[in-house]
């Protein structure tokens, strides 16, 4: 069940404070990523190792591209169309926005179907509260943001899509709930049926954060504060767990030409952190996965 996999830190990304949320562009041959707390969105082209960073007004949480390489981004305050520039100036305007049922809130993770819908939910910042205030958003094709579709929800995480689209994932990584549910998929209307138990990490180890699926229907969660990456097969049977050097990884990704290279951003503690937490990893698990989702909507130009 253990594999002895390798992970290799890229240094060209620099440190982050709260990274996440990786996303493979395939046509620039290049790693997004997001670092919550410094407001910007990150770009390693690998093979060059040249990094862009680009700053923002509010948190960037999660983001996705459109056709165009424009993007969809869940933030502080909603959703937003960003225009990203090779020279490192970037543009945002708000499309839409939840009512925000607490204080203090923000969207956390988030990415499209495989329709190319964007979902990404809420949470409040201040995880000691444990408030159960936040949701789950559908932003469709139309550029219409849905009522909460999934309520209730501490620390929303983990969210992703099996390869025919018909079963949808979410976590709740808080330290009270622990839990990745799943949901049979309507792909059509885009609407979850109820959900069910897929994994509790109260019998594994870590909290479920962010996570993948691989082109084999197996699910890639991100076992934060435990230092591992956990596979579960549609199943929900653990079939895999490799050991990472930082101890709070935070969402995975696949990536690379052959998408088998697994790329996975991490979290810096506030204390005790070590010299590898806040950077990007990159191993390659053996299994392929799947190109990453298109917002199917038209953008605006920031």
């Amino acid at each position: 069940m253990s594999a002895a996999v390798r992970a290799e830190r890229l240094d060209a990304a620099e440190r982050a404070t709260v990274g996440e949320c990786p996303v493979w562009r395939v046509q620039e041959d290049a790693l997004y990523w997001v670092d919550i707390p410094a407001r910007s969105i990150i770009r390693l082209e690998i093979e060059r190792a040249r990094r862009t960073e680009w700053a923002f007004d509010e948190q960037v949480a999660c983001v996705a591209f459109d056709k165009a390489g424009r993007v969809v981004a869940g933030m502080e305050s909603g959703v937003f169309a960003v225009t990203l520039s090779d020279t490192g100036d970037a543009r945002a305007a708000k499309l839409a926005a939840p009512s925000f049922p607490a204080t203090g809130m923000r969207f956390n993770d988030g990415r499209c179907d495989r329709q190319g819908r964007f979902w990404a939910g809420t949470m409040v910042q201040d995880m000691s509260l444990a408030s159960p205030a936040g949701a789950l958003y559908r932003f469709n094709e139309k550029g219409v943001l849905s009522a909460p579709v999934v309520d209730g929800l501490i620390t929303q995480n983990g969210l992703a899509w099996s390869p025919d689209g018909t079963t949808m994932y979410l976590s709740d990584s808080h330290p009270q709930r622990r839990i990745v549910w799943a949901f049979d998929f309507d792909p059509d209307t885009g609407t979850p049926g109820p959900r069910r138990v897929f994994a509790d990490l109260h019998h594994y180890t870590g909290r479920p954060d962010g996570a993948a699926v691989d082109a084999d229907g197996c699910y890639w969660t991100c076992a934060n504060d435990a230092g591992r990456l956990l596979r579960f097969t549609p199943r929900g049977e653990l079939d895999r767990e490799i050991a990472l050097p930082a101890s709070k990884p935070s969402m995975c990704a696949f990536g690379g030409g052959d998408l088998k290279t697994l790329y996975v951003t991490t979290i810096r503690p506030a204390t005790n952190a070590t010299d590898d937490d806040g950077y990007v990893f990159a191993l390659n698990p053996g299994v392929q996965g799947l190109p990453e989702p298109e917002y199917a909507g038209m953008l605006p130009v920031a």
